[in-house]
């Protein structure tokens, strides 16, 4: 298999030659560009198109968060998007995650886990971190949402499989626990991405906090 691209996003040049140190002792992950800015991070992306993109949500020009926007908005496919924080409460972190980033990290997290984690999500088979998606969840939603109008609209088996992605399952893992073949499970939860309006799981389970569908509490 070809080494997964990888381009970072950060103000900070010490940050960024971490980061790249780390990825680039490991055989299957390959850094291809770096940016110091928001914009410059919207333009490297486009010209290189890596498969994951480890994205500060704080930076010059424009933030995290809006260079996560405009890379999805005109790359099809988009990369995978990591936003890269040192507060894991940050509501930046939640905002880039509503926006579409697949996940964060800390800054202070160890090297085997920025590795794990770019692995990951390059597969785009799992979510990235559940707990801490569903504590973010929990200090951010509205305490009294309304009904999600595409609730009604899932089968009780894409409900439960729902559920199950926000617990950080994989297809094949969630395929284990209902009894399925890997391929029903893959449909399933293409279904419930098509329902929700989700671009992927991350942006799924997002929705299903938000609306009450799970509480994250």
């Amino acid at each position: 298999m070809s080494a997964v691209k990888v381009v970072l996003a950060d103000d900070e040049r010490m940050v960024r030659t971490a980061l790249r140190a780390i990825l680039e002792a490991e055989a299957d992950l390959e850094v291809v560009g770096e940016a110091a800015t928001g914009a410059q991070a919207v333009s490297v992306v486009r010209e290189l198109r890596p498969d994951v993109v480890l994205m500060d949500v704080r930076m010059p020009e424009i933030d995290g968060i809006r260079a996560t926007e405009q890379i999805l908005a005109t790359l099809a496919p988009p990369p995978r998007i990591v936003v890269v924080t040192t507060f894991e409460n940050d509501s930046y972190v939640y905002d880039a995650l509503r926006a579409g980033a697949a996940g964060f990290l800390l800054k202070r997290a160890a090297a085997e886990d920025l590795v794990q984690a770019v692995r990951l999500v390059a597969r785009s088979d799992s979510l990235l971190y559940p707990s801490a998606v569903r504590e973010l969840a929990a200090l951010h939603s509205s305490a009294r949402p309304a009904p999600p109008p595409w609730a009604a609209r899932l089968t009780e088996r894409e409900a439960d499989v729902l559920r199950l992605m926000a617990t950080g399952l994989s297809n094949a893992e969630i395929a284990d626990r209902m009894g399925v073949g890997p391929a029903t499970a893959k449909t399933h939860v293409a279904s419930v991405l098509a329902k929700t309006g989700a671009r992927d799981r991350t942006q799924a389970v997002i929705a299903a906090y938000e609306s009450g569908f799970i509480t994250p509490r």
